[in-house]
């Protein structure tokens, strides 16, 4: 026996012994079986696994149930092995293999060791990038010349003089991944509205397995584009004397942020997660079924973004932006510049942090207040904007 089936055997001993894939059940005994193959064995077929693991021999060539087990199995050892350096490797599923194979430590293993890693930073990156290209459109201002320090007007001055540390929420999508019928390898990203998050899926794979049965959490959200136009607008701003201020999507935003912090929120009301009960339920405006419209509730009137249906084509089209300040119960200053989509996103940013019309500066400085624009877009371009009104919040 080599050195390569000795540490897979004292591998397999070890996490049985830990109790991470259980002392018994289907995860335990799945596990066994891909042990049992050993450590050059030939990869399962679903079809074995659905005979020998779960008793079901007359099973599709497409059985869900393997996969998500498969699945599950990969987390668990992830798991395990997270932040464990005290071996000389760790199990792995390869991608695209129902097997069990050893991962060695060190140059030859790195990458399959980092795997899970890098997929989880991949939400930071995505947010990284919409800041950095905010600081980025920000220094080439400074370039052309424009190296003046933009006004602070009625909106943010509050959130200046604060003594709150700042975070700036931005508006984010979970997205998953879903693997190949034929392979446990993802083969394509998914963004359902119904699924915010890895317990959704979760929820989703135990209840829907056929509908699900081949989505996989890969740790990943993406944000609009628009919301680097926003935070080139708002960054300049808020960022003056040293304000301390952190970036962090909005799906992370708990209620311990607001205890601590001032939050402004930044992007499309779609993506606005927790926010969007913090800011809609004392406002003069509902969140409509689709996310894509604002109802006044005074009136009935309805405000709905005709850009999906426009964007093809070179029609003009009417989408909105939505700012607001407010203060909740608890001391926390709260800011919000939305849009329905992204035309309205990006041509409300600027108005929100420019100089203001005279009756939103009134309202501003005299408190709480909310603020909707319509933005004429063509193709994706604001063209134009018109203040529709202006508010006290209730």
């Amino acid at each position: 026996m080599d050195g390569s089936q000795l540490s897979f055997g004292s591998e397999v001993a070890r996490v049985r012994d830990s109790g991470a894939v259980g002392h018994s059940g289907r995860l335990r005994e799945l596990f066994d079986f891909l042990a049992e193959r050993g450590p050059q064995g030939e990869p399962a077929s679903q079809a074995d696994i659905a005979e020998t693991v779960f008793g079901q021999p007359q099973t599709e060539v497409d059985d869900a149930t393997a996969r998500v087990y498969i699945h599950r199995l990969r987390k668990r050892l992830e798991q395990f092995y997270r932040g464990r350096e005290d071996g000389q490797g760790q199990l792995v599923i390869p991608a695209g293999a129902y097997a069990l194979r050893f991962q060695q430590h060190g140059p030859d293993g790195a990458a399959a060791h980092r795997e899970e890693g890098a997929r989880h930073r991949w939400a930071l990156l995505a947010l990284a990038f919409v800041a950095t290209v905010a600081v980025a459109f920000w220094a080439g201002r400074e370039l052309s010349g424009e190296t003046e320090a933009p006004t602070v007007n009625a909106i943010w001055r509050p959130f200046a003089k604060s003594s709150r540390p700042l975070v700036i929420a931005v508006g984010d999508y979970y997205i998953y991944g879903q693997e190949a019928r034929d392979r446990p390898e993802v083969e394509r990203m998914v963004r359902d509205f119904s699924i915010n998050s890895k317990t959704d899926l979760a929820r989703a794979q135990a209840t829907d397995p056929a509908r699900y049965g081949t989505s996989a959490d890969i740790g990943l959200s993406y944000l609009p584009l628009s919301s680097a136009y926003a935070l080139r607008a708002l960054l300049p701003v808020v960022t003056q004397g040293g304000k301390h201020v952190s970036v962090m999507p909005a799906s992370q935003i708990d209620s311990d942020v607001f205890r601590t912090s001032d939050v402004i929120y930044v992007g499309l009301i779609s993506g606005m997660g927790m926010m969007q009960d913090v800011n809609f339920t004392d406002s003069n405006y509902a969140v409509g079924e689709s996310y894509d419209e604002l109802i006044d509730m005074q009136s009935g009137r309805h405000f709905s973004s005709g850009e999906a249906f426009a964007l093809p084509t070179a029609n003009y089209y009417q989408d909105y932006g939505y700012i607001a300040r407010f203060r909740q119960p608890g001391g926390a200053l709260i800011g919000v510049i939305a849009g329905e989509r992204d035309t309205g996103l990006r041509g409300v940013a600027p108005l929100a942090t420019g100089k203001l019309p005279e009756e939103v500066a009134v309202r501003a400085a005299n408190g709480s207040f909310e603020a909707l624009y319509q933005i004429t877009g063509q193709q994706g371009a604001d063209l134009g904007e018109k203040l529709i009104e202006v508010r006290q919040r209730p």
